[in-house]
């Protein structure tokens, strides 16, 4: 069985395709806008991918929850830093994103495992 963070990864790849397959032109200009909004600039790709796992958890999207985490990760955050943009989602968001945050915790404790191990 495949592990929580691959099932989700796998279901975000899918729909990407998904949608470039119905909607080749949206989702072309759709993919090439994420790149352009990630490109390295005034800020670095760690520094944006941790704001965005913020966003993330504060609207309680799982599937970019798990794939952002996982960006961060491969961009150099720490998963104490990670935690932190939680935290501050949590600050943000209340009650009702301090109830789903569990799940931000599972994907990065999975996916830090994940890169220790790959990196080990």
């Amino acid at each position: 069985m495949a592990s929580y963070t691959t099932e989700v990864l796998r279901d975000v790849a899918y729909a990407f395709r998904k949608y470039k397959e119905y909607k080749p032109e949206a989702g072309e200009k759709f993919q090439e806008f994420l790149d352009a909004s990630l490109k390295t600039g005034v800020l670095d790709l760690k520094t944006k991918e941790l704001i965005v796992v913020g966003i993330a958890v504060a609207l309680r999207c799982e599937p970019c929850i798990v794939l952002h985490i996982k960006k961060a990760l491969e961009a150099g955050a720490k998963p104490e830093e990670i935690a932190d943009a939680i935290g501050l989602a949590i600050l943000m968001g209340g009650g009702p994103v301090a109830t789903t945050s569990g799940k931000a915790f599972k994907a990065l404790e999975e996916l830090a495992k994940k890169m220790e191990k790959k990196q080990g």
